[in-house]
Formats: structure tokens, sequence, C-alpha cells
């Protein structure tokens, strides 16, 4: 029996990578530097697992930026805006220009497309194909990280992104391809860099193949199918693992029951049925080996060995010990890193502590359950077993889980509670009447940079250097020259700039009851971005209303329009560690009325313009179609529900990044916001086309503006992603915005791009006028 982790965080426990990344791109950290860095982190990993007693280590699992773009590095497919760089500059300034952009007096290129990888909140850079794409094994990395742990007397198990789920992560750039067809092409490379890892001495390698919880085509499985038979005859000695995460193998099962693989990975947290299922398959071979994902590689709840020890024992039976892997669901890369680090009981107290374990105490868990299972009763291992035991005894009878006035609550709701009075079309004219904008009206999609001086208030409060009052009169002062610069620019719907937020579901969890909030519950985004989830771990209510006074503060300020901003139910849910004793319907709905008390007090206190995120409710989708339907009734419903309890002269608006929502448009129309924001300058307004062909009926603010890269548009680009807007949308339901929201940008960039989207906006009224 072997223990096998998939992956593991990145960042640094103390988001250490993320540090040293920015000083680096802003050049007061050298590449010698970064590289060192990163160089510590994973030694860091490796021998934390070593130490601990895991028998197979990831590696490859590092990356400065993400693992997808790693893989494009790797397989050598680099788009042809990026060629002059290749030529020029490092590999490594290579990948971050692919990764973030590049703009300086030699070169002005846009990054590539970034989306969710899978249903989680990581973000990966979309691969870009072309019909003749060419490859090639342009990164060594995979190879030289194995080698990197064996200098250290590691032996480490690679882990490396399938070709085929690479291709079917990426897009099409052309018309006229499929860019499966591209497999042939790739493959020649890909066995090139499986070569150079077995004469580095690998023997087991780890395949990621994703795919597989997807519902993928005949075609598809067909190259699956030619690509681990060509392996096994290829590399005849080497150890195969195929691993697939998120959901089950459902109709691919059979498939993957044939490929001739050493071990085959089963995540059971997140379908647990599947186990039967192989189990029982007509066609499975006990000679292969079953790596059981049963510690959740992406919440951070204990494990219940009981139930655990029950599982594995079941599979024995069946299989026998030998045949029989203890495996994470997943790749840790979504749990934070040390639950040791938490020690600050006024956020996270003990009683909830007790509860969890992040990504160091899964490794742990891990190996004590294979001493469990094989037998070991040493005092150190039945004390562990008692510990856990009592924690999830003490987690089932907690009274601070249980509120019965708000089960009792969301018993009542009826189906009025999840209505406007008056559909969108009667309510778009009151508001046109109320609001008086102009056509094509500005607005930003919330938050503006945050300084390190305004992150230093918000530690020193903390830190009680501070005093509640003096830190309440430095708030004022921020958001009133927030607003003075939007009003000097011109913006049409100002917005506070939200500079008293740490994080737009933290903020959140920081203030309703039912959460409670880590100190260094880190876990990576995108990039450098890390979000600190909070914990969700009973039932949820708002004691007190949250953002009211700072916005009704912004809007005394001005004359114009201020946006109240919230976060939605779904992304609240989402983005945070969800507790795993009720139906995530049930929570989100209990979320869903704190919100929507908060909206109902904004509308009080004369705010007429509110915006409710929900970035994550395509993030949210089951990973299989046909589940779909149950999760969008309860999602629009949740949002519904926020949303409904104010009168229609009173826009709502939401707002939704990188998603592709082609398969749920009805759904996002039967939100029936207002005003719907969403990303659309990376994809060249693309992601458009969807809300066109279904005659999307409200209002939407395709963004001109891509935040996530650190470069100015120009003026002529946004006019021209308005342009292509105003050619495919009614000009009176065009808003004009950044695709997200500003706070990791710098101020004087953050500047000179909103003063182009407004320049951009008032040159397309002066051309509408003409038109008449």
């Amino acid at each position: 029996m072997k223990t096998n982790v998939l992956g593991y965080p990145r960042i640094g426990a103390k988001r250490e990578l993320k540090k040293v990344s920015e000083r680096y791109w802003k050049g007061a950290a050298t590449k010698t530097e970064l590289v060192e860095m990163g160089k510590q982190l994973k030694l860091s990993n490796w021998r934390l697992m070593q130490q601990a007693g895991i028998d197979l280590i990831p590696s490859n699992d590092f990356s400065f930026y993400d693992q997808v773009l790693d893989a494009t590095l790797t397989y050598g497919c680099i788009p042809a805006r990026y060629q002059k760089i290749k030529e020029k500059e490092s590999k490594l300034d290579l990948y971050f220009a692919m990764a973030r952009g590049l703009q300086n007096n030699e070169f002005d290129v846009t990054a590539m497309e970034m989306t969710k990888w899978f249903d989680t909140n990581y973000h990966y850079l979309v691969p870009e194909f072309t019909a003749n794409q060419k490859f090639e094994l342009f990164s060594l990395k995979p190879i030289n990280e194995f080698k990197e742990a064996l200098a250290h007397n590691i032996t480490t198990k690679p882990v490396v992104l399938s070709p085929v789920t690479y291709l079917l992560l990426g897009k099409e750039k052309e018309e006229g391809f499929n860019k499966i067809d591209l497999l042939d092409d790739l493959l020649p490379v890909f066995y090139k860099l499986i070569e150079g890892l077995v004469d580095a001495g690998a023997t087991h390698i780890q395949i990621d193949e994703p795919c597989l919880a997807l519902d993928i085509t005949d075609k598809d499985r067909e190259a699956i199918k030619k690509l681990y038979k060509e392996l096994a005859s290829k590399f005849s000695s080497l150890k195969i693992i195929l691993t697939s995460y998120f959901d089950c193998y459902g109709d691919n099962l059979e498939t993957v029951l044939q490929l001739p693989v050493h071990a085959l990975h089963l995540d059971l947290v997140r379908c647990s049925l599947q186990l039967d299922d192989v189990l029982d398959a007509a066609n499975f071979k006990n000679d292969k080996i079953l790596s059981l994902g049963l510690i959740d590689g992406r919440n951070i709840w204990k494990t219940n060995f009981e139930d655990t020890i029950a599982t594995v024992k079941k599979v024995e039976s069946k299989i026998g010990i030998d045949k029989v892997w203890l495996a994470t669901s997943c790749s840790l890369l979504h749990s934070p890193y040390d639950l040791d680090l938490e020690q600050n009981e006024e956020t996270l107290p003990a009683s909830v502590k007790q509860w969890l374990a992040f990504a160091k105490q899964k490794v742990d868990e891990l190996v004590t359950i294979k001493k469990l299972v094989t037998g070991d009763t040493s005092k150190e291992v039945a004390a562990k077993l008692l510990n856990n035991n009592r924690a999830h005894s003490t987690k089932k009878e907690s009274s601070v889980i249980h509120n019965a006035a708000v089960k009792a609550r969301v018993s009542l709701l009826t189906a009025n509670d999840s209505e406007r009075n008056a559909e969108f079309l009667t309510r778009q004219k009151i508001q046109k009447d109320q609001l008086k904008l102009p056509a094509y009206p500005t607005t930003t999609i919330g938050s503006f940079p945050q300084t390190k001086e305004v992150r230093s208030w918000r530690s020193k409060l903390k830190k009680k250097e501070l005093s509640l009052d003096a830190y309440n009169e430095l708030i004022k002062q921020e958001i009133e020259e927030t607003i003075r610069f939007q009003e000097k620019i011109g913006l049409d719907v100002l917005v506070h700039g939200e500079c008293e937020r740490n994080d737009m579901v933290e903020y959140f969890g920081e203030k309703l009851e039912g959460f409670a909030i880590s100190s260094f519950g880190w876990v990576q985004s995108y990039g450098s971005r890390a979000v600190k989830p909070p914990i969700l771990f009973g039932d949820v209510s708002r004691p007190s209303a949250i953002t009211v006074k700072w916005s009704a503060y912004a809007q005394s300020l001005s004359s114009k329009f201020v946006k109240g901003m919230l976060t939605g139910p779904i992304t609240i849910l989402q983005w945070s560690f969800v507790r795993n004793d009720q139906a995530r319907s049930t929570t989100c709905k209990q979320i869903a009325l704190a919100i929507r008390d908060e909206v109902v007090d904004l509308e009080q206190a004369g705010i007429q313009v509110i915006q409710v995120d929900e970035p994550a409710i395509r993030e949210g989708l089951p990973l299989r179609k046909e589940y779909w339907s149950t999760y969008l009734n309860w999602a629009v419903e949740s949002f519904k529900i926020a949303t409904s309890g104010v009168a229609d002269k009173t826009q709502i608006h939401t707002h939704m990044c990188y998603s592709e929502f082609n398969d749920i448009i009805e759904h996002i129309t039967s939100l029936d916001a207002d005003v719907i924001t969403i990303e659309t300058s990376r994809s060249k307004m693309d992601l458009l086309n969807v809300f066109v062909d279904f005659k999307y009926p409200n209002e939407i603010g395709p963004g001109v503006y891509d935040i996530h890269s650190p470069r100015v548009p120009t003026l002529l680009e946004i006019e021209e992603l308005l342009v292509k807007a105003s050619k495919l949308l009614p000009t009176d339901n065009i808003w004009v915005n950044p695709d997200c929201g500003l706070k990791t940008r710098d101020w004087p960039e953050t500047k000179a791009a909103l003063e182009n989207l407004v320049a951009a906006a008032k040159t397309m009224r002066s051309k509408l006028e003409k038109a008449y």
C-alpha cells in the first residue's frame, strides 16, 4: 500500500512566491531571487512529504504562474504574437508576457485568455491553436524538476498534463479544424518528454487526464485510447498513473478500464459512488492498482478516519491490499498550507479549528490512515484516531452550527420572494426616467486600487496600533478621493472603491454569522493572486448592516449615482470552504436571505443602483450536464431571493468574469438582473456572441479593459471593441466598463485606462448623435 499526493500548494505558506513575483515584475527583484524562491518552495514541499512518509511525492506540480501555461511552454505552443519576445527575451519573461501581457517601449502584446479550471476558483491560461499548429519540446521543466528533487535524494513522481486534456482545454483561433486533430502532431513531442523523464530515472509518472470527468465525444475517447496504447508500447517498464478528479468517470469508465495503465485514480470525495461502479465492472482487471482519493483536496474539513478505513477495507477485500493506494482526491493546490499557523482564536475559534485540516495536516492524515489500515498499534496512532473520532463527534452535536431561526426563515420562502414586481422592460423605462444616464453609460466593476498604505491601515487596526475612529477617518478620505477622481474624469455611475474591504468574499464572511476567518488560509486563484476563503461552518445570518455606512457616505459626496457593491450568494458559497453536513442549496439560500437584507437596507439608505456580483455562478456548474438543471435552478433562485426585495426603480447589476456562457445563457437571463457586466476584452468580444444569438433582453456591459494585465488599453482599442459591441447589441442596452474590479492594479495605469475608457464612450455618443 502506497500513499499518493497528487499535487501540493505552491505559493508559500505566507505567500512568499506572490511577493517575490510581484517585486520581479516591477523590477524590484532579480530573476535569481525569483528562481531561488521557487527552488526553496519546491524543496520545502518535497521534504515535508518525504519526512511525513509519503510514498509518491509529486514534482512538476510547482508553477510560477499556471500549470497549463507551463504545458504550453513545454509543448512549444507559442502564439505568433509572442514570437519577437521569444527571440529576444528569456523563457521566463516570455512566460510572464503570455500570462500578463507586456507593454514597454519595445513590445505591446496582450495576454492569453484566462478561464476557470473546471469547477474551481483557480484560473488557467487557455492554449491557442491554429490549423497548422507546430509543437516542439521547448521547455524541459518537468525533467529539470525531477532532477532537482533527485539531487536532494528525493525520488518524485512527475506530474504531466496529458496532451489530450491539454488540447481539449484550448481554443481554436481559426475556423475549419478540430483541435483534437492536432494530437498526432503533439504526441511525438509528448513522447520525447516522457523519454527524457524515464532517462532521468522516473519510474512512476502521473498523467493528469481531468477531461475524463467531462462529457467528451467518441472521437476524444479514441484519442485517449491511442495515447495510452502507444505509451504502454513505447515505455513498457514505466508505471503510468492515470489521474482524473472533480467528478466520476461516468460514460468514460468503460474506456478507462480498458487502458493499459499501472494505476487508476478515483476521486472518491466528489464521486464516492464510482468505487462500486469500478469494482463491479465486468472489464475491471484486478492487476490494476486503485488510487483511492479519500482525502479532500478542495475543502478543509478533517477526514473521518473510521469511514475512510471502512472504505479501504472494502476495496482490500475485493482486490487485495497490495493493489490499494491511499491518495488525496485531487491536488492540494486548492487547500491552504498549514493549520498550525492559525493562532488567532478571535477569528478562528478552537471550537471550529478542531474540525479542520490544511494541506500539511492532510498529508499527515494520509500517512495515519495507512498506519491504521496496516495494523500500526502505536500510542501515537491510537491517539490520532481518538482525537479524530472526538472531533467528528463534537461537530455533530455542536450548538454553534445550528440556528433554528435561520432554518425556519428558509423553510418559509415562497415563489414571490424570488420575483421582482414588474418585468424588465417596464423596469427599464422606470429606471431610465429615474437615472437619466447618457448613451453608453460608463462605470467600473467596484473596487479601485488598494495601495500598501490602505492595506497598512487594516493591518494596524487589527494590531490595535490604530483606533477605529482614526481608521474610519482615513477610509473617509480615501473614499472621497476616489469619488472626486471619478467625477473629474467623467464616469457616469460611481463606486466608493471598496478600500475598507480585504476580499470580496472574506469581507462578508467576517460580518456574517456562521463563518470563521483564517489568518493564513491562502489559496491560489491565478498567478500571484491568492484568496483566503472564509470557513462556512454553520447556519448563516446577518446580525447587522455590512456595507450601508460607507455606501451611503460615498453617495452623500456626489450628485451622481453611487453603486452599492455586494457579493452574491452563489459566489460567497463557491469561494468559501463550505460546510459538508448540509445540502449546498440550503446553505446558499441562507446566504441569499442575508444578502437580501443588505440590498433592502441599501435601497432604504438612498442607493438606487446596487450591484450583486456573481462571478462564480458558471464555476459552480456540475461537470456532468445531467446535473446542471438541479444546480442552476437553486442558484438562480438564490440570486433572485437576494435581489428581489427592492422597488422597480432600483437598478440591480450583476457581474460575471472569465466564464463561457453558451450552455447556460437561458439561466443567466433568468437571473433577471437589470444590467450584467462580463469579461470580453481578452476574447475580443467573442464571449458576447452568445448573448447576441440568444437575444439577451436586458442591459449588458461588455468589458473593454483587461484589468488582469498591467497594460493601458489605447483609446483606439476600446473604441474598436465598442464598435464591435454596437454592431451586436442594441445601443440602448450597452454599458461601458472594465472587465473586472481594479483592486490589483496600480493607480497610474488605472487612471490612464479609465480616462481612455470615458473618452471612448464620449466618442461613441458623438457618433450616435451624428447618425441621428
